[in-house]
């Protein structure tokens, strides 16, 4: 190789070496592309894993972060004062259970959130074929009630609400103790006791000294959020509300149609308190003192977007006594009217079977009545139509009567039709000469009218009766599912205003039995004096039709075997009872008798005469001005 060769290659060598030497990475940099490339191979590992297998503890996610146990100690010390040590735990479910509920309590708060009614069921259409699902029945269970009383923190006078603290459960037996600790050793003690077979729950509670309570007694705040129970829940909206019992005077209630406040005098005490469904009721009974300081609320809610049927709130106070302690009675159960009245406090007033004579009649006649037919049916709807004809015949000698004034002035239409005649241009005439007849032949066009206002006092008891009364919901009777509800008879395509989405055939039949009823009675009737109520008397059942298309089918079905009955009176009574010939003759017996008018009957014809004489005036006026 040549000199120059050697020398040229020398340098090539050297060119690289030199360039390489300045041009290599430092160490910052050989560690930054060695993360980079670890970085790569850690997710193209992630890209192969299995990710369904993975388990991931959700819990620990959303847990507050840990503090160190003096901050922790501290916060609790300024939320809960000397309850702090009640202010942390964790939510224990305690169950009670006999033949009749089953109770569950929280250890959080010491409250009820939960009652199964037992051998009751909740039965709603599940759409789209309106197929019937039954479901079990529970009270007090919404997530959103509120049961809880006021604690003094022992920090000045500040307080906090029981249900804020973990009360440590006790259970012995059928009965429950929850306790809550401050930091000096005091104890508040909450107990539920649950009789056997029974709707009926012990409640006390006792404070280790008065000054953990404001004003040495207990005040409590209760807030109901009731379930829908039944089918109608428009009508079950308007039969549920707070009804209360003031000491010595008769047991009051709340609105049942819209929003209400009742805010008691201080000095009033109430016996009980009750958050009542239709069927169904919840019921806070003082035992060692009465209620103070009440206020008692209904919230009516939007039953197309809310679930909830009605808010109930009731907020009361409980003097402590001697003992720093105080009881209560709770009833978590049926409308039923012979238990709730052996509590022999006036529970049984929360059945809205109505107020005055109706309520009467409906609670010492027709209950008990009802219930001695029942005994010998096992059907409702039988026992139904056994206190229809009952009633009817009962109530015959007033339809007799009724049917006899008309078969009489039925009698008379002849001579009434002479009268037209007679004085065609004068009914003023016409009538006061028809009075005259009346009074001559001794009939009365009120003998008609009587016997059915006779009879209106119990139809209204009836139509407060079925609806009210727990004996008929779910009892199925022909088409009808629930006595206590509205029927069935095909479902409407979309919700019909004031008629609903269904078409109920009681209610159906009802109108067409009354308007065949009322053609088939008008037929002897005069309506010369009044022409229009000949045909205002139709428009009556189909005015009703759409009112008692979302009514109990109980009342319904009473009123269609009650226009049957009617009708099949009424039609014997005419045509195998009376005999025309004979009435007419009564007539005229009646006729040669001397008889006193009477001085309605005098004032009458006075009046009569002078509408009369002002018609006559006001003719002759007119002729003048002509």
């Amino acid at each position: 190789m040549e000199k120059n060769h050697i020398i040229g290659f020398i340098l090539i060598f050297a060119t690289l070496f030199v360039f390489s030497w300045f041009s290599k990475p430092s160490e910052a940099e050989l560690a930054r592309r060695k993360a980079e490339i670890d970085s790569l191979n850690r997710v193209e590992s992630l890209e192969n894993i299995d990710t369904s297998k993975i388990e991931v503890n959700t819990a620990k996610l959303n847990q507050p972060p840990v503090l160190p146990d003096s901050i922790q100690q501290l916060n609790l010390k300024v939320q809960f004062g000397n309850f702090s040590p009640s202010g942390v735990g964790n939510e224990e479910l305690v169950i009670l259970e006999n033949e009749k509920l089953k109770l569950t309590f929280s250890s959080k708060g010491a409250k009820l959130v939960d009652a199964l009614i037992k051998d009751y069921y909740v039965v709603h259409d599940e759409a789209p074929d309106h197929k019937e699902v039954k479901e079990l029945l529970h009270l007090q269970n919404n997530t959103a009630n509120k049961w809880n009383f006021s604690i003094k923190k022992g920090i000045g006078n500040e307080i906090i609400s029981s249900e804020n603290l973990y009360f440590k459960p006790e259970k012995s037996g059928n009965s429950v103790r929850f306790v809550a600790v401050d930091v000096l050793g005091n104890e508040i003690v909450q107990s539920f006791s649950l009789k056997p077979d029974s709707y009926e729950i012990e409640y006390n509670l006792i404070g280790s000294q008065a000054s953990l309570f404001a004003d040495n007694k207990v005040n409590y705040y209760w807030e109901n959020h009731l379930n829908r129970l039944e089918k109608n829940a428009q009508f079950e909206q308007r039969y549920s509300t707070v009804y209360f019992k003031e000491a010595n005077e008769d047991p009051s209630y709340c609105s049942c149609t819209g929003d209400d406040v009742e805010k008691l005098d201080d000095n009033l005490k109430l016996d009980w308190i009750s958050n009542s469904n239709q069927f169904f009721n919840s019921t806070l009974m003082a035992n060692s003192s009465a209620f103070e300081d009440a206020e008692l609320e209904t919230v009516m809610t939007n039953l197309e977007q809310d679930s909830t049927l009605k808010v109930l709130k009731s907020s009361f106070s409980m003097p402590l006594d001697a003992k720093n302690a105080l009881s209560m009675k709770w009833y978590i159960g049926p409308n039923n009217y012979e238990t709730l009245l052996a509590f022999n406090n006036e529970l049984e007033y929360i059945i809205p079977f109505g107020n005055s004579v109706f309520g009467s009649i409906n609670r010492y006649v027709i209950r008990p009545f009802f219930n001695f037919i029942s005994n010998f049916t096992h059907s409702k709807g039988l026992a139904i139509i056994v206190l229809i004809f009952i009633i009817k015949m009962l109530l015959y000698p007033l339809l007799y009567k009724m049917l006899h004034s008309q078969a009489k002035m039925g009698a008379l239409k002849p001579e009434i039709a002479k009268l037209k005649d007679k004085y065609k241009d004068d009914n003023q005439k016409v009538q006061m000469e028809t009075m005259k007849l009346y009074q001559e032949f001794k009939v009365s066009p009120l003998g008609g009218c009587l016997p059915m206002i006779l009879q209106m006092p119990i139809w209204y008891a009836l139509f407060r009766f079925f609806p009210a009364s727990i004996t008929f919901r779910q009892e199925p009777f022909l088409w009808a599912s629930d006595l206590s509800s509205y029927d069935v008879w095909f479902w409407l395509p979309t919700n019909v205003p004031f008629m609903g989405d269904h078409i109920s055939l009681f209610t159906v039949l009802w109108a067409v039995s009354t308007l065949l009823y009322t053609y088939y009675n008008s037929q002897n009737m005069d309506y010369s004096s009044n022409p229009a109520m000949k045909y205002v008397q139709y428009f009556m059942p189909v005015m009703f039709l759409a009112f008692f298309n979302n009514y109990a089918s109980g009342l319904t079905c009473y009123m269609f075997f009650s226009n049957m009955i009617n009708v099949a009176q009424t039609i014997i009574t005419k045509n195998f009872i009376f005999d025309d010939d004979k009435i007419r003759e009564e007539l005229h017996l009646q006729k040669a008798k001397p008889r006193k008018k009477s001085s309605f009957t005098a004032r009458l014809e006075e009046a009569m005469k002078q509408q009369q004489q002002i018609a006559q005036q006001q003719k002759d006026n007119k002729k003048k001005k002509k």
